[in-house]
C-alpha cells in the first residue's frame, strides 16, 4: 500500500516536473504546478518567508536599510519549481532524478553555510557524528521538510515547520543510540536544555555581512567573514539551545541578530560541565567585564573560542568596513541595532547566575 502511494506521488512529481520547465516558475515567482500548488507553493523552500519575515519584522534589518525584501537580490535560492533539486541532464535531455536530492551537493547550492561548516570540520578532523556514519541531509529531512505540507510558516523555527528532530531516531528501538534519561547530565538538565546545547560543537557564523557591497556586487563572496569557533546559548521554546548571530553593516550602521541555530557539527558525547559553567566567558561576566566574542587585534579578526551566553549587554562585537580587500573597524561609536529572531530569547538573570557557578568534571 505504501509502495503504491509512493509510486503515485512520484508520478505526480514527474508530471509537475515537466509542466514546470526550468526557469518557467521563477519568471514571475509563482508556482505553476497544478498538483503541488496547495502545499509545495506554501513551503519555506518556495516562499523564503523566513528570511522576509525576520528582515521586515519590527526589529529587523529593513529598519536600517529602508529597502523592502522584494527589492533585494536574496531570493535566487528560492526553489520555484521541481527542477532545482530534481532536474538532471541525461543523454542530452532533461530527466527527473531522485538520486540528485540525496546528494548533499544539491542542498549546498543554497545552504552554503552548512557547506562551509562541513569544510571547516573536515579540515580540523572534527567531522560530525552523523556525517561519520555516512548520513546526509535526506537522512533526517524527509518530504514534509522539503516540499511543505500546505501550511504557510513564517519561519523554519515556527512550531511544526521542520519535522527533523533528535528524538525521531534516538528514542530507542532503532540503529541509533537511545537517549538515556538516567545519565547525570540528562537528569540535571531535564526539561531545561535542548540536545543541541550540549551536542553541537560550534556554530557556523557568516560574520559581518557588508550589505552595501552585497547590494552593489550582488555577491556574498568576499563580503562576509566565515568563522566557526564559538557557540551561543539562547532560550527557545522554554529550553536553552544552540544559538548564533548574524551581524551586518550598511552605510555606517551596525546590526546584530541573535537566533537559535543548529549547525550540524554534532558530537556523540556532550560537552563537559566546565565548558559552560564557570568557563572563561562566565568568569569575565562575573568580574563585571564584557566578553569580546569577536575582536580586532593587530589588523586581525580574532573570534572567541567556546561557549558564551546570549545576553547582548554582556557581549562585545567588532563591526567592520571594507577598504579595498582589507577589513577595518567601522568608524564611529554608533550603537548597534539588536534583534532576536526565530523566536529566540536572551538568557535570564537566573540562568546567567547558574552559569557563573563552577562545576567539577561530569561523571
Amino acid at each position: 500500500m505504501k509502495r503504491a502511494r509512493l509510486e503515485v506521488l512520484v508520478a505526480l512529481v514527474v508530471v509537475c516536473f515537466f509542466m514546470a520547465p526550468l526557469g518557467h516558475a521563477a519568471d514571475k515567482g509563482k508556482c505553476k504546478c497544478p498538483y503541488f500548488s496547495s502545499f509545495y507553493c506554501k513551503s519555506l523552500h518556495f516562499t523564503g518567508e523566513g528570511m522576509r519575515y525576520w528582515y521586515e519584522e519590527q526589529r529587523g534589518f529593513m529598519n536600517l536599510t529602508g529597502i523592502p525584501y522584494n527589492k533585494l537580490g536574496c531570493k535566487k535560492c528560492h526553489v520555484t519549481s521541481c527542477d532545482k533539486c530534481h532536474a538532471v541532464n541525461k543523454d542530452g535531455k532533461m530527466a527527473f532524478s531522485l538520486a540528485k536530492v540525496r546528494d548533499m551537493k544539491t542542498c549546498f547550492v543554497c545552504h552554503g553555510r552548512e557547506a562551509l561548516a562541513l569544510k571547516f570540520d573536515k579540515q580540523r578532523d572534527q567531522l560530525g557524528v552523523h556525517f561519520q556514519a555516512g548520513m546526509n541531509c535526506n537522512s533526517c529531512h524527509k518530504g514534509a521538510d522539503v516540499h511543505g505540507e500546505g501550511i504557510m510558516y513564517h519561519s523554519m523555527r515556527a512550531p511544526g515547520a521542520v519535522k527533523a528532530n533528535c528524538m525521531n531516531c534516538h528514542k530507542g528501538g532503532g540503529d541509533a543510540p537511545a537517549f538515556d534519561p538516567k545519565l547525570r547530565a540528562h537528569r540535571v538538565h531535564r526539561g531545561k536544555l535542548d540536545c543541541a546545547a550540549c551536542h553541537v560543537r560550534s556554530a557556523m557564523t557568516c560574520y559581518n555581512c557588508h550589505f552595501s557591497r552585497f547590494i552593489a556586487t550582488k555577491s556574498k563572496k568576499g563580503n562576509f567573514i566565515p568563522m566557526k569557533s564559538f557557540l551561543l546559548l539562547i532560550n527557545y521554546k522554554g529550553k536553552v539551545t544552540a544559538g548564533n548571530v548574524m551581524t551586518l553593516v550598511y552605510k555606517g550602521k551596525k546590526f546584530i541578530a541573535y537566533a537559535p541555530y543548529f549547525t550540524h557539527s554534532v558530537m556523540a558525547k556532550g560537552r563537559d560541565c566546565r565548558d559552560c559553567h564557570g568557563n572563561k566567558a562566565m568568569q569575565l561576566i562575573k568580574a563585571g567585564r564584557k566578553v569580546p566574542v569577536v575582536a580586532y587585534k593587530n589588523g586581525q579578526i580574532v573570534p572567541w573560542k567556546g561557549v558564551v551566553p546570549a545576553v547582548p549587554d554582556k557581549l562585545e562585537w567588532v563591526y567592520l568596513d571594507k577598504e579595498g580587500k582589507k577589513w577595518v573597524p567601522l568608524k564611529g561609536d554608533q550603537k548597534e541595532w539588536v534583534q532576536f529572531t526565530d523566536y529566540g530569547e536572551p538568557l535570564t538573570a537566573k540562568q546567567l547566575k547558574r552559569l557563573m557557578m563552577p562545576f567539577g568534571r561530569r561523571r
